[in-house]
């Protein structure tokens, strides 16, 4: 239970940090030329892990195939819809908050999708964190100087990362992380470099700050929380983590203030704690089934997820 929510705590953080680094990374830079070499040193590190471990060993031609997909949507997608919002003048709050609505958007398609069943004391936690994650960023929204249509990046982006994450909890047979990991960064390298070669901008710069400002855009919203995801994804299961997303939007407002001067007012502190009720709520009503009764009517799930279904409980992958 420790280690679990260690590892939530550092999930939020590191996944924060990902918007806070597009937003001052690519003042001087496109956009492109940092996720390009944000993933291609990544991309030869776990290969190398990878096959020095033997993790590879093993790997189908169907798991390949699907991890591709989801490293497609939940890393190529993901990445390149934030860096193009924030690049057009989204701010980090703003595009934090339109990523935070994917809870609700799991919570609505869970059943028929997964397999999986929300709990009504669910929801309520889902909406509260909701209506709190919209206080938080309600006084940066007219902020921005970025057209109507471009408030449709962040929201592809959503979609991206549910739709990988919806091919993950599907699929039959699951890779361990390292794979999946290794795997996901490898299809975003080749994605973003042919992106940046298609658009002139791969070489990068010279300038120290480029680099250190890369260094951690790999370590810290590519290996740490993207490990962290797929990791809490399996441990705790598809709701539990989703609720934990609503976090990530008054983290980022936080740190936008401090670091980027964005607004910070007592609308956006109302909003913390209903996002942390609204977390609260949802996991408490998850470990309370997981130690309860099973459901009369268990929903059926691949036999490779039965085993970790029981694990997380009812409600939850």
């Amino acid at each position: 239970m420790a280690l679990t929510a260690v590892a939530a705590t550092a999930f939020v953080l590191t996944w924060s940090s990902g918007f806070l680094v597009a937003a001052i990374a690519t003042v001087d830079v496109p956009p492109t030329t940092l996720l390009a070499w944000r993933f291609i040193p990544v991309a030869i590190a776990l290969l190398l892990i990878a096959s020095a471990s033997g993790s590879m060993r093993g790997i189908t031609r169907a798991q390949l195939g699907t991890q591709a997909v989801i490293g497609l949507f939940a890393q190529f997608g993901y990445c390149a819809s934030v860096y193009g919002a924030i690049a057009v003048g989204i701010t980090t709050g703003t595009t934090a908050l339109i990523d935070a609505v994917q809870p609700l958007v799991v919570a609505t398609l869970v059943g028929p999708l997964l397999g999986l069943r929300v709990r009504g004391a669910q929801w309520a936690g889902l909406g509260i964190g909701a209506a709190g994650v919209v206080l938080v960023v309600q006084s940066q929204i007219g902020g921005s100087d970025a057209a109507p249509i471009a408030y449709a990046l962040p929201a592809l982006a959503m979609a991206c990362l549910l739709a990988g994450t919806f091919v993950e909890r599907r699929a039959r047979e699951q890779p361990p992380v390292i794979v999946a990991l290794t795997i996901h960064v490898c299809v975003t390298a080749i994605g973003m470099t042919m992106l940046a070669g298609a658009t002139g901008t791969l070489l990068p710069p010279a300038s120290v700050s480029f680099w250190i400002a890369t260094v951690f855009a790999a370590l810290s919203p590519t290996l740490a929380a993207y490990g962290l995801y797929w990791w809490l994804l399996r441990r705790v299961g598809v709701t539990i983590l989703n609720a934990l997303l609503f976090l990530i939007a008054p983290t980022t407002a936080i740190a936008g203030a401090l670091l980027l001067g964005e607004p910070l007012t007592a609308l956006t502190f109302a909003g913390f704690i209903l996002c942390g009720a609204g977390v609260a709520v949802v996991l408490a009503s998850s470990r309370l089934a997981s130690s309860g009764q099973p459901a009369r009517t268990p929903v059926p799930l691949h036999p490779s997820k039965q085993h970790s279904a029981h694990e997380s409980g009812p409600g939850t992958s």
